[in-house]
């Protein structure tokens, strides 16, 4: 643990002293840049792991391009295992039950429809539901002892007493569900040059329906959807090194951007490690992702969480005392160790497709505007991941993810206003933006940002704040075949 927070202190050091340095390296100089061609092989987003098959609507579901013949049955029995409808306990089939009893999905690929991204409901509850939506819920700290395991890292957030980190609106059969999210839109206009009008939608957020008491008085409550699952393991094999070479918390550079990184606790060894999965970089590695998600989303034991009750909380005594699928034949839990570790395989290698048109003239347009707005200062455009003998399909990869994985104050108009681990209530993660040109391919609907509030990349640009502020105006004073070309070149990728 000392160890890497040692190596934070001297990057943080480093950026401190030596600015023009990390200027070259974290802001790039538009003017030595070419716009008039793509750069080599910039269409293989994922390097040689780049899946170059059609596009289509299973485009987010294909393996790594350069795995081995013998891997490709590991990644087809994890998409299995990521695709299992699990069923309540006892039950005869003993490796799929202990669903539950409160859920939000009874299958990872539920929320992750396509293995691409989630959206919010339709319509008001119950003509649709949020199964690839979810509310997070916790409370300030009561307590100087409770504030102690915030402070520490032991613990991300308090949870709301009745109902635990967060609402989950699916029971099995003899158990109540907590509630249901309703959501309302509130219409803003954003005037644009060129006399155009931009209208978002802003949301907020009702819980219904509560079936286990009323809620702590000061809940706070965060709307996520499911994120895409492409490229993870990837981002994993980016180095702690590259990435806090960005961050510059105090913005000592003075260019408005000051990207933090967020520390947090990895449940298998309890030492600090750089976050980088989850809207807010909450979980250091994807295993660990993948098995929280498995407990609180559907509420299954696994070697890292091993409550088979999922997140109910003691005031659920009903949900605390149901039958759980825990089994000798995998170890005591209702997901062991080798189906995670099959899941691991399978999130690792979910392959980033081919990027599009990357030499078209628009597209080029567009990625110039992105560089000269300065969008390209937290949507960092590429890397050379970092090396690992168990990993070598992912390893030493040109890749091009456009994002830095740190937390950015991202305003008011985004603010959950909810702290989770290291991150504010204004923090964000930059998101990878890699495959977002596909998502009404992949999911039938173009809804961004954390909680799907955006109704396309336009809306998703005019909702940043905070330390993207000057850029969104950029991109509100460009003309309207400016915006074109930078939505185009958003479209590509």
């Amino acid at each position: 643990m000392l160890w890497r927070v040692f190596l934070a202190q001297v990057l943080t050091v480093i950026v401190g002293s030596t600015l023009s340095l990390l200027t070259i390296a974290v802001t790039p100089d538009v003017t030595q840049l070419k716009f008039s061609q793509p750069a080599i092989d910039e269409h293989l987003s994922g390097g040689s792991a780049t899946s170059l098959k059609s596009i289509n609507r299973n485009s987010f579901s294909h393996a790594s391009q350069n795995l081995k013949f013998d891997q490709e049955l590991n990644f087809k029995v994890g998409n299995g295992l990521f695709r299992k409808i699990w069923v309540s306990a006892p039950a005869s089939t003993k490796a799929s039950d202990g669903l539950g009893p409160l859920f939000n999905a009874k299958s990872c690929q539920r929320c992750h429809l396509k293995d691409g991204r989630g959206h919010p409901p339709k319509a008001n509850w119950p003509e649709d539901n949020a199964v690839s939506m979810l509310l997070k819920l916790s409370i300030p700290a009561q307590s100087q002892q409770e504030q102690a395991l915030l402070d520490s890292l032991l613990i991300p957030v308090i949870p709301e007493p009745n109902y635990g980190t967060q609402l989950q609106d699916f029971s099995i059969k003899g158990h109540k569900s907590e509630g249901n999210i309703q959501i309302k839109y509130e219409e803003v206009d954003v005037l644009l040059s060129d006399n155009e009008l931009a209208t978002l939608r802003k949301p907020n957020y009702n819980i219904v329906n509560l079936s286990y008491g009323p809620m702590h008085p000061e809940t706070l409550i965060s709307a996520r959807i499911a994120p895409p699952m492409i490229g993870l393991g990837l981002l994993e094999m980016i180095t702690e090194v590259d990435i806090l070479a960005q961050a510059d918390p105090d913005d000592l550079n003075n260019d408005g951007i000051s990207g933090r990184p967020a520390w947090s606790r990895n449940m298998s060894t309890q030492n600090l490690q750089l976050g980088r999965f989850g809207w807010k970089a909450g979980q250091p590695t994807l295993d660990q992702q993948n098995q929280v998600a498995f407990n609180g989303d559907i509420g299954l034991s696994t070697p890292q969480q091993s409550a088979p009750s999922g997140d109910c909380t003691i005031n659920q005594s009903t949900c605390l005392w149901a039958p759980s699928g825990d089994s000798v034949q995998y170890e005591d839990r209702e997901v062991g160790q080798i189906m995670t570790d099959l899941v691991l395989f399978y999130t690792q290698n979910l392959a980033v497709p081919a990027r599009r048109n990357v030499g078209d003239e628009t597209v080029l347009a567009g990625k110039k505007l992105f560089y000269e707005t300065g969008c390209v200062t937290c949507h960092k455009a590429s890397y050379t991941t970092g090396a690992d003998d168990n990993k070598k399909a992912l390893s030493n990869q040109k890749i091009w993810p456009y994002t830095d994985l740190l937390l950015h104050d991202m305003g008011e108009g985004l603010a959950d206003n909810r702290s989770e681990g290291v991150a504010s209530g204004r923090e964000w993660r930059t998101p990878p933006l890699w495959g977002i040109g596909l998502t009404q391919m992949v999911n039938g609907h173009s809804q961004f940002l954390h909680d799907g509030r955006a109704r396309g990349f336009l809306e998703a640009i005019l909702w940043h704040g905070g330390e993207a502020q000057l850029t969104k105006q950029k991109v509100i004073e460009m003309t309207s075949v400016q915006r074109k070309s930078l939505i185009t070149f958003l479209e590509s990728l």
